[in-house]
């Protein structure tokens, strides 16, 4: 890389795009070294491999590449590179044979008379923040979610910690809202099980 021209690479994202749409190279080296670290973070929270996580982010970056033109600019280049990891992690899980499955509850307390859901309580106010109020038991939080199943895993990863929406949940596992909903309850009443069974 030249860097007498490092200079000419923006910080800006709408600039950075328009450098990296007419192909030049230093704003595409730039982005790797800026968002490299970044986005192998990401896909390790999903692969437990590190060549799997790598190869992950080297397809996002291909990916990226490929799409830069249609890139709107309605999000910053990070949370775009951010989209772009997750859905390369999950489809390297599926290339894995590791594909999350549809969730069904048949918990009958969840469901009224009717047959229709029952959203508890719980389930609307328990989340990640509350089982981790003390940032030093942060750690045992991630500990645990990393020895869920990859299903769960995926959904308090997306929902909790990622911050996607239910509808985004459920586009990017490929399952249905009302999965995500059920999924996410029994996941999160599964950690805190988990949580509860240790003794800090």
């Amino acid at each position: 890389m030249d860097l007498s021209k490092k200079v000419e690479i923006s910080t800006n994202d709408i600039q950075l795009v328009e450098q990296l749409k007419h192909g030049d190279t230093d704003s595409f080296e730039y982005l790797v070294r800026e968002y490299g670290g970044y986005m192998l973070a990401i896909a390790k929270r999903y692969l437990h491999n590190d060549a799997d996580a790598q190869d992950t982010v080297q397809d996002a970056y291909i990916r990226a590449f490929q799409a830069i033109h249609n890139f709107k600019g309605h999000s910053s280049i990070k949370s775009w590179l951010h989209r772009i990891t997750v859905n390369s992690a999950l489809m390297k899980l599926r290339a894995n044979g590791r594909r999350p499955v549809e969730l069904i509850d048949d918990s009958p307390s969840l469901f009224d008379g009717n047959g229709k859901r029952i959203e508890t309580n719980s389930e609307i106010t328990l989340s990640i923040e509350d089982l981790a109020i003390d940032a030093n038991k942060q750690w045992l939080v991630k500990a645990k979610i990393d020895l869920l199943p990859i299903t769960s895993r995926n959904l308090l990863l997306l929902r909790d910690i990622e911050g996607y929406s239910t509808e985004e949940t459920s586009e990017l596992l490929n399952i249905s809202i009302a999965a995500v909903k059920t999924g996410l309850h029994r996941a999160r009443q599964r950690l805190k099980k988990s949580l509860e069974s240790e003794r800090y």
